[in-house]
């Protein structure tokens, strides 16, 4: 597996407020294996190709806000 073989590739991304959470993906969105590697990390993951394309992050904005509030 690689990850960024590709160093030209543009990073694409959006937050949805509701739900707290930030998809990232490394180059157009595409179909992919979502993988949980804990902390709220989802890393997606396309076995054909055997590279990630792209990262959901859960629960970010709260978190830094808790972070915020205990390291004023």
């Amino acid at each position: 597996m690689e990850l960024f073989k590709n160093k030209n590739i543009f990073l694409d991304w959006e937050y949805d407020g509701d739900a707290d959470t930030l998809y990232i993906s490394f180059g157009k969105p595409r179909p992919a294996l979502g993988v949980d590697v804990g902390e709220g990390v989802i890393v997606r993951y396309d076995g054909k190709a055997r590279e990630v394309v792209g990262l959901t992050l859960i629960g970010g904005g709260e978190r830094m806000e808790e972070y915020i509030r205990k390291n004023p």
